[in-house]
């Protein structure tokens, strides 16, 4: 499934040396965080919407309470600018704390046009980082994940 461009109202056409991709995976490890982990959810994507330098995104609700952001910036500074701000910076820190599986990984690639999610998945897997974590499911390390169902995604 190709995920469409969604571009922000403040974005500027892409620079023609690429823009950078950030790819997210995160699973609650239980329910009993949801509330406080929706509630972060929606400041981190009004922040985005509104992030200096964001071209587009998508975000995908995924089995076992897995949930998986797509991001395509200008350049690699605003990516880091927004991840280390508001309400991104706020949520970050409870990441150890909910997750039980948590991966990041980011690339540059030609155009401005955000990659499907089975792109994303594989990316996420051969170069993504897994994040620390107090309690990492076994599965964690070596991003033993499934591929995402692609059917339960939106835009940002």
């Amino acid at each position: 499934m190709t995920v469409p461009e969604i571009a922000s109202a403040g974005s500027t056409a892409a620079a023609s040396a690429g823009t950078a991709v950030s790819v997210t995976r995160f699973r609650l490890r239980t329910l009993l965080f949801a509330p406080s982990f929706f509630l972060h959810a929606h400041r981190t994507i009004v922040q985005i919407r509104k992030a200096d330098g964001f071209v587009a995104g998508a975000v995908l609700r995924d089995a076992h309470f897995a949930f998986w952001t797509l991001t395509l910036w200008r350049d690699d500074a605003a990516m880091r600018t927004y991840a280390t701000s508001g309400a991104h910076r706020r949520a970050m820190p409870r990441l150890a704390e909910w997750a039980d599986e948590a991966s990041v990984a980011h690339w540059r690639q030609a155009g401005a046009r955000l990659p499907d999610w089975t792109e994303a998945a594989r990316r996420l897997r051969a170069e993504g980082r897994p994040l620390p974590l107090r309690h990492p499911a076994p599965s964690h390390a070596n991003h033993g994940f499934a591929a995402p169902a692609t059917t339960r995604g939106m835009r940002i």
